[in-house]
């Protein structure tokens, strides 16, 4: 995997979820109680940016038909949604927001 740099901390300020692009790949990010998370850009169920969506303890709302995932895990909390996030590792270095894809080895 390649680590890209994606964000500084201070965009979160006026928004708790960010889209971003990082090696090809669509990412939201979320900060949630000082953590920061990133998944898979795109709702599994509608193909709708999360980005756009309501961050609910813990949850990602996605803006179309309600569905929830668990923002720390990308799991899907039920129907609409039936279908996990692809989930991303984050670092942060020096107030920079760091995730890592693309292939292992």
């Amino acid at each position: 995997m390649t680590w890209h740099p994606v964000a500084d901390l201070a965009a979160f300020d006026a928004s708790p979820v960010l889209a971003r692009e990082a090696g090809g790949v669509a990412l939201a990010l979320y900060r949630v109680d000082g953590a920061v998370y990133a998944t898979q850009e795109l709702c599994t169920h509608a193909g709708v940016s999360l980005a756009g969506g309501e961050v609910v303890e813990g949850y990602i709302e996605c803006p179309a038909h309600y569905g929830l995932f668990e923002i720390a895990t990308g799991r899907a909390q039920g129907g609409p949604v039936c279908r996990d996030l692809a989930v991303y590792p984050v670092r942060i270095e020096a107030g920079r927001v760091w995730v890592a894809v693309g292939p292992e080895g």
